[in-house]
């Protein structure tokens, strides 16, 4: 009887990947193949070449169990698990399809089981794999859950429905803030330029329940239930604040390069990135504890404010009002710039002082300006 050894010819634990390897070759070498398409030829690969990679993933699952050792296993109460349980089962759903591995587990009675070999490999509790779940957080951000779904069916060799795709990114947002912490910058920065903070807020659609307090009241006080009244706004939004610190040269500029009036000209002055930017955002903590953290990762950078700072913002009012009041309380002295448009938005408001609402001359005024073009 002649025994095949794992590293011989006979057997492997990638033999299956050798076989569908030698297959796709086998195909397109093919005389019937060479008359297909090139479209026809590349879909064949695509599909093909997929479930290669999932074998080769196999095989390496194969080789784990194979060299998985017996271990002593207690439980979180520091209970010995004695009891041993070979070749459990359990699948894994990754980006080229469902691959099955077996490994050791250890139980004991009224303990739960221990794999060790899930926390080696850093497996979720869920059969989907991190590249899975990181392919759909990058599609679920783009559209709605139904496109994230379609696109990993016709994207990878892996199904994740609706109802778990919905899961999957509620549980990696939790770790939102933990990712982001780890970005930022806290090093006191030995320059003379210009330290940036910028504050904006976004309106996010929101279940009925997960809206602030005034906000709730204000869609109850909707007069009609099938659509707005005049007057009426949707009160269907949570604002987030967004924040974002960084660092920059200074990029002197004149009005005229700003506001040119030559459609001709196309010259641009050269603009340095910023750098050390840290973006973050929050949808559950209040703008003015979102706006205090982004002074304070400020004064991190630049604890003797030696640096020239600017905030820039967009004039919102209450905004306005919580930035002033975090300066006051943190001492900090900073140039505050507003944008240029919402500049002009209130001026426009302060034109009704001149005129009565829906006066049709402020209109014929508007029409009769020459309009601005903007360099």
């Amino acid at each position: 009887m002649k025994l095949a050894y794992s590293n011989s010819l006979e057997f492997s634990f990638f033999s299956e990947a050798k076989l569908q390897f030698e297959r796709i070759i086998s195909h397109l070498e093919d005389e019937q193949v060479k008359q297909e398409s090139h479209g026809e030829v590349e879909a064949y690969i695509d599909t093909e070449g997929t479930e290669l990679l999932r074998c080769l993933l196999q095989g390496f699952l194969d080789i784990k169990t194979a060299e998985e050792p017996r271990q002593q296993v207690c439980s979180n109460r520091d209970i010995a698990l004695n009891h041993l349980k070979n070749n459990c089962k359990r699948n894994l759903e990754s980006l080229f399809g469902t691959v099955t591995m077996h490994r050791k587990g250890y139980s004991q009675r009224r303990c739960d089981s221990v794999f060790p070999m899930d926390g080696e490999l850093n497996l979720s509790k869920d059969k989907y794999s991190d590249g899975v779940r990181l392919r759909l957080a990058t599609e679920a951000v783009k559209g709605s859950y139904d496109d994230a779904v379609s696109s990993i069916d016709t994207t990878t060799g892996a199904h994740v429905p609706k109802r778990q795709a919905r899961q999957i990114v509620q549980d990696i947002a939790q770790d939102f803030d933990g990712f982001y912490l780890q970005q930022r910058y806290l090093k006191p920065e030995n320059t003379s330029d210009l330290l940036v903070l910028t504050m904006d807020g976004k309106g996010i659609v929101m279940q009925p329940n997960s809206l602030r307090e005034g906000t709730q009241k204000a869609a109850k006080q909707q007069k009609l239930k099938g659509r707005l009244s005049a007057g009426e706004k949707k009160d269907r939004k949570r604002m987030a604040e967004v924040a974002a610190v960084y660092t920059t040269k200074p990029l002197h500029r004149t009005p005229e390069s700003i506001m040119s009036r030559n459609d001709n000209s196309n010259v641009r002055p050269l603009r340095v990135p910023p750098r050390n930017k840290r973006v973050w955002a929050s949808v559950e903590r209040s703008a003015a504890t979102v706006i205090e953290e982004a002074f304070l990762e400020a004064l991190e950078r630049d604890p003797t404010q030696s640096c020239q700072w600017v905030v820039l913002v967009d004039g919102h009012p209450h905004q306005l009002k919580q930035i002033y009041r975090v300066m006051k309380k943190l001492n900090i002295n900073a140039t505050v710039v507003m944008d240029f448009i919402h500049v002009l938005e209130y001026l426009w408001k302060a034109a009704w002082c001149l005129f009565e609402k829906d006066d049709p001359e402020v209109e014929d005024w508007i029409e009769k300006r020459e309009p601005i073009r903007y360099g």
